[in-house]
């Protein structure tokens, strides 16, 4: 039987570490198990995408440090450990996981409008601590947003007006992979309309993190007066409830370089004030909009900001839109650039909440996280490009935290196409080396 080679060129020690191989023949079985140089028995997974004939590829988890070589032994008799599934909590849930590391739920979108209708990961803990990141489901992780969601569109975020299909590549003890197909719903822009989009998602058993990599049509258009080629904002949200947050700092791999504020969404909450006092719109969607922004908008869903202005939701007229709009576009993109607004750079993890607007903007960067000071809860960011520019907020009068690809006036910054590895867990004193590890992978080969 073949032996496979495996080796860590990082010092440290790896956590279920998913590792794919090919091996000269054909195996029709669905599960091999195969043993350890270390004694142990591991399962191994026949992956439906098969490379070429003659070869089989599969793909196993090991818990090693240095190296480790692994042989194929036999095929798989009875029941197996693994990934599992769960019974789910939103009525638009395609399949809630239990990995045998995290608790997540995934979500295909019901196209209403809330904060509850997006696709994307809606539910997320892990099994240790067991609390969810996301209990009202009212946001999600995984979400794609600009160009789309910028004031030039007119047009909120696609995971709340879109939904999207599911399709399951691989299914099994070891390894879940799902892709979901979706098309943005049209805003104001010709340029932007009829662009389709698919995601890749990458869960296995035991492994303290996910993989994902998006696909959209090509396009090309203006955002905060820059040409955009093919780059998209992903957008992670997670949700503590008012008064607190899930994560209260950011700190970016070898210092953190940003800029602090947001005037842009000032511009944007200032100009959702005027409109609801002034706006002669008589939609019954706008005056749905004014009962629910009346008051303290400070604490209002972010997302409600935004579908003021949505074409989609038609509370008020294109015209009126583009007009207010490009009002705000006006003053932020003159606000943004002033003398006044200094880079900052830091060696020490950032207190996001207590700068103005509890937001800041990050430059480029590859391996990023946001964790919590006191609790130790650490998520960690690997592109396999880098992002130029993010957008991170961390606002306790809503609950609200984000970890946003894009820069100021919502201008995308990840090219399409990137892979994100994304790791969660109780680790903010050691992150850089987990980011490392997202980074480089082990390097395998027959033996």
């Amino acid at each position: 039987m073949p032996t496979i080679a495996i080796k860590d060129g990082l010092p440290g020690r790896r956590i279920n570490e998913p590792v794919t191989f090919t091996i000269d023949g054909e195996f029709t079985e669905n599960l091999w198990t195969a043993t350890t140089s270390a004694g142990e028995t591991v399962i191994c997974q026949r992956l439906n995408a098969q490379p070429e004939p003659g070869k089989t590829t599969f793909i196993t988890v090991v818990t090693f440090e240095g190296n480790l070589q692994l042989t194929l032994a036999a095929p798989v008799t009875g029941r197996v450990d693994g990934i599992n599934e769960r019974e789910p909590v939103e009525s638009d849930a395609f399949v809630r996981l239990d990995t045998g590391y995290f608790d997540l739920e995934m979500c295909s979108g019901t196209a209403e409008g809330t904060g509850s209708s997006k696709w994307g990961i809606r539910h997320f803990a892990t099994l240790k601590e067991g609390i969810d990141l996301l209990p009202s489901g009212n946001n999600a992780i995984g979400g794609f947003y600009g160009p789309f969601f910028t004031p030039e569109n007119g047009l909120i975020n696609p995971p709340e007006h879109t939904t999207v299909d599911i399709e399951t590549l691989e299914h099994g003890p070891v390894l879940h992979h799902y892709r979901m197909h979706g098309t943005v719903p049209d805003g104001l822009l010709e340029e932007l309309k009829g662009k389709t989009f698919s995601i890749d998602w990458k869960f296995t058993h035991g492994t303290p993190y996910f993989t994902r990599s998006y696909r959209v049509d090509d396009f090309q258009t203006v955002i905060n007066g820059r040409s955009i080629t093919n780059k998209i904002t992903v957008g992670d949200e997670f949700e503590a409830g008012q008064g607190d947050v899930v994560f209260d700092r950011f700190e970016a791999y070898s210092g953190t370089r940003y800029r602090a504020g947001d005037p842009y969404a000032a511009e944007l909450a200032h100009m959702v004030d005027e409109t609801i006092a002034n706006s002669t719109s008589s939609t019954a969607k706008f005056q749905e909009f004014r009962r629910q922004l009346t008051g303290n908008i400070e604490a209002a869903h972010w997302d409600l900001y935004w579908r003021l202005f949505c074409s989609w939701e038609g509370a008020l007229d294109e015209e009126e839109i583009r007009a207010r709009l490009a009002r705000v576009r006006a003053t932020s993109h003159v606000l943004a650039d002033l003398p006044e607004r200094h880079w900052t750079i830091v060696d020490a993890p950032l207190d996001v909440s207590a700068v103005p607007h509890e937001t800041i903007f990050p430059g480029p960067a590859s391996k990023t996280a946001e964790f919590h000071s006191e609790l130790d809860r650490t998520m960690v960011w690997w592109t396999s490009e880098p992002s130029g520019a993010f957008q991170i907020v961390q606002r306790r009068q809503s609950g609200w935290v984000n970890w946003g690809t894009n820069g100021e006036n919502e201008c995308p910054e990840l090219p399409v196409g990137v892979e994100i590895k994304t790791a969660y867990g109780m680790f903010s004193d050691g992150w850089q080396h987990v980011a490392d590890q997202l980074e480089t992978a082990p390097t395998v080969h027959q033996a």
